[in-house]
């Protein structure tokens, strides 16, 4: 080690919370492969579409019954005659393919992609120019949008760092209780803060500080500081499957379901009482699974390395200062938002108009406690969200994932007297896995849950008995540092290997695919959404 190492060592403070910001982090760099992929990534999407479009022949299009369609797409057809509709199909086809190849490439950025494939749905006479542009104003793309401004007051008033550190320091009096601590953290945050990146922003200078102490900092590795971190990731993302407002892609998966079936609904409180039941077992089964079997703590692990780290913890929290008027209303605004969302069946008020009033009242001079200047919207994840709805509103126009699924299931050999629970099992395995090739969770729930809804629709299955269980599958993107976000993010602090996060996450995965099955025999049924798999 050269003296100037030496000396950068020394003036660096592990428990100095500024040396964690997601700035300060080592920035992942493309791999060889990642690369040649986006230099590809282009060519083979346009060779895909004018494959598809102008030179393949698909019998099933060609020889199409009109009259097994859905009727939606049978309006289409009266709209603009059957030659108009098979090209539509082929376009459709197209056009999902296409955007399929560049979002998994990355050959451009996600939300061009969303705008390339609106200006195609419209050029190809997909659906009427009117439709596609008007995805951009759906009600869930309004949830999303005013969700980040609820989500912006409360990290611009600092509540949930005060929130996180207070109870840190209130119940982490050994390494149990830090690690059930960031489990309640999560599942909380989860409620009001629908991106797991905002989430893992917001808590990575803490748990690194806490791993600190246990004596994990600058490349030490240990076992504390490996349950810390992928804890951390695990819950952050299986706290967003508790809620719909958890992630944007829940909201994606909402949209699809009740767009599908328009004499079903999905509130808020039937997510809630599905999902976060799974989510909190999932949770505490990852917690023993980490600590207990995989990374089990050493008994110098179990103990503060650095004396006196909580207290610096403790000084970031009493430098914040007492709890500001400010902060109170936030909390209030919060509660207040969340109490109506929970309680949508009582009052009727629909999500988008609760988040609606609590966005006015947060913005409200004199009243509120954000400026839309502080307001923090990522509108290129808003653009790629129209363009995923552009989407499902061009399959549902063609009834493309019925036709397809049913050419798929005769290839496969499925017929009708195929068992609901090969099915079930086929379709949650795919759901799960995809994440470990797919790195978007909006992009997973596009293809996948178009699939199980047109298998319901194909085979005559109660709504949702198939779509919804895949649904509540969208937030397993935790295995490799490639599969989302706050995983790329987290891997970088240098807590853990490849090997580490994909022993940890494949286990966690497996046992999510048996929970979800055990899901689907007896809560999904007793609701009243499965027949029963057996």
């Amino acid at each position: 080690m050269t003296e100037q190492n030496i000396e950068q060592q020394q003036a660096f403070d592990p428990l100095d919370m500024n040396n964690y910001k997601v700035e300060k982090l080592p920035k992942m760099e493309k791999s060889g492969f990642e690369k040649w992929m986006a230099r590809l990534g282009g060519p083979i999407a346009a060779l895909v579409f004018i494959l598809i479009y102008w030179v393949v022949d698909i019998p099933l299009f060609d020889n199409l019954d009109f009259s097994t369609l859905s009727s939606k797409a049978q309006a289409r057809l009266n709209v603009i005659g059957e030659a108009a509709f098979i090209r539509a199909c082929y376009a459709m086809l197209a056009i999902f393919c296409a955007s399929i190849v560049l979002w998994i490439t990355e050959a451009v950025q996600s939300y061009l992609t969303s705008l390339m494939v609106i200006l195609g749905v419209i050029l190809c006479d997909v659906v009427t120019q009117k439709e596609a542009f008007a995805q951009l104003g759906h009600p869930v793309m309004w949830l999303n949008i005013l969700s980040f401004v609820l989500a912006s007051m409360l990290v611009k008033t600092r509540v949930a760092k005060r929130f996180a550190l207070w109870f840190v320091l209130k119940f982490g009096k050994s390494a149990a209780g830090i690690f059930f601590s960031f489990l309640i953290i999560n599942v909380v945050l989860s409620m009001f803060i629908s991106a797991t990146t905002v989430k893992a922003t917001i808590l990575l200078p803490i748990f690194m500080v806490v791993a600190a102490i246990f004596g994990a900092s600058q490349g030490n590795r240990n076992n504390f500081g490996r349950n810390l971190v992928l804890q951390n990731l695990f819950q952050i993302n299986i706290g967003a499957s508790a809620f719909m407002t958890g992630s944007g892609a829940n909201l994606l998966a909402v949209s699809l379901l009740t767009g599908a079936y328009s004499s079903v609904s999905l509130i808020y409180a039937d997510w809630l009482v599905a999902a976060f039941p799974l989510a909190m077992i999932l949770l505490l089964v990852g917690w023993f699974v980490g600590v207990k079997i995989i990374f089990p703590l050493k008994p110098e692990e179990k103990v503060p390395q650095i004396q006196g780290g909580m207290e610096r913890l403790r000084e970031e929290l009493e430098s914040m200062g007492k709890v500001k008027f400010e902060e109170y209303k936030s909390i209030a605004i919060f509660l207040g938002v969340l109490i109506m969302w929970v309680t949508e069946s009582l009052h009727g008020v629909s999500a988008e108009v609760v988040v609606l009033i609590g966005a006015i009242i947060a913005l409200l001079p004199g009243v509120g406690v954000v400026k839309w200047n502080d307001v923090d919207i990522p509108w290129h994840l808003m653009l790629f969200s129209a363009g995923a709805y552009v989407i499902g509103s061009g399959l549902n126009a063609t009834d493309l994932p019925s036709m397809m699924v049913g050419a798929g299931m005769d290839a496969l050999g499925i017929t009708s007297r195929t068992p609901f629970f090969v099915l079930y099992l086929l379709l949650t395995g795919l759901m799960l896995f995809s994440g470990l090739i797919f790195q978007s969770k909006n992009m997973r729930t596009l293809v996948f849950l178009p699939i199980a809804i047109g298998v319901e629709q194909q085979f005559g299955f109660p709504p949702l008995s198939l779509s919804f269980p895949v649904a509540l599958l969208i937030e397993h993107v935790y295995v490799l540092p490639f599969n989302s976000k706050p995983a790329a993010l987290l891997y970088t602090t240098n807590h853990y290997s490849w090997s580490d996060t994909f022993k940890f996450g494949i286990t966690m995965m497996i046992i999510a695919w048996v929970m979800i099955l055990v899901w689907g025999e007896t809560v999904l049924h007793w609701l009243g959404y499965t027949p029963g798999l057996f």
